[in-house]
């Protein structure tokens, strides 16, 4: 079968209808606290944004986790920070599939073999069905490499962007 058609099926099928019930709003309440409270310790803005599955004509048009993760990340207005400091972890279920997107103040800073061993850590739990664990493990891990790379240094960080995860 060929790859497109594949991540077609996926994306039609693969038990997108599950997103309420793997990020109820209970977690998703848990997850914004976890947000605000490591955004104390670091200039960055940290966002999660979880889709269920992608439109089958963007599919077929080729749009892959990554190009859409950088969509998602320009609507959220994340480069829209005074430090350029936004991080979007955006999660695309059907695919399984995490993308970590980082402003450009925050990405010459950080190299990208970090940031691929937040999402792997990520898919890794998501993959045993621990949807809350795999998530706020996530947004530590951001967290501490924001505090190393990105520190507050005792100036303040005004909270620029929502810290409730989104479900698209």
């Amino acid at each position: 079968m060929a790859p497109s058609v594949r991540r077609l099926l996926v994306n039609l099928f693969a038990g997108w209808f599950q997103l309420r019930r793997r990020f109820p709003s209970a977690l998703l309440t848990e997850i914004a606290q976890a947000i605000a409270d490591g955004e104390q310790g670091h200039l960055g803005e940290v966002r999660l944004a979880v889709e269920a599955r992608l439109a089958p004509l963007a599919v077929l048009e080729g749009l892959d986790s990554r190009q859409r993760a950088e969509q998602v990340f320009s609507e959220l207005g994340m480069w829209d920070t005074e430090h350029n400091s936004g991080v979007l972890l955006y999660v695309l279920m059907a695919e399984r599939r995490i993308e970590i997107v980082a402003d450009r103040g925050i990405a010459r800073r950080v190299a990208p073999a970090e940031w691929d061993g937040i999402c792997a850590r990520m898919r890794d739990c998501y993959g045993c069905g621990q949807w809350r664990e795999g998530s706020l493990d996530g947004i530590a891990a951001v967290h501490t490499l924001l505090r190393r790379h990105f520190p507050g240094g005792g100036r303040e960080n005004p909270d620029e962007l929502p810290d409730r995860p989104i479900l698209l």
